[in-house]
């Protein structure tokens, strides 16, 4: 069941479209103007990766090396954290949980989006 995604040529948003079908002809307004002006998009998609292929991609944080390439990935990051303050017999600081979980999920705080 496919999700188009329409471009509205008047005020610029998108506005996604839930078909049961296939239809090459789809006309769909914009949800957000109402205009009739859209046009059809290249929708983008995701891909999840394990944990095997985020290190075999970008190297793992505990092999001991403790060089900057070993945080190229947030999630590495944040397993290091994790880590670190479990070795330490601690609890992670309020808000620390709640970033690390967003980097997982691809929402990067500012100064790692810059990187």
């Amino acid at each position: 069941m496919p999700i188009y995604e329409f471009r509205c040529a008047d005020c610029g948003r998108v506005t996604n479209h839930f078909t049961r079908k296939m239809d090459t002809d789809l006309k769909v307004p914009c949800e957000h103007c109402k205009s009739a002006n859209t046009s059809r998009m290249m929708s983008k998609f995701g891909r999840s990766y394990s944990r095997a292929e985020i290190i075999e991609k970008y190297g793992d944080p505990s092999d001991g090396r403790g060089g900057p390439d070993d945080y190229r990935d947030p999630r590495q990051i944040g397993s290091w954290v994790e880590k670190k303050f479990g070795e330490y017999g601690m609890d992670l600081p309020e808000g620390a949980r709640e970033m690390i979980d967003a980097a997982r999920e691809g929402e990067f705080p500012d100064p790692v989006k810059d990187l």
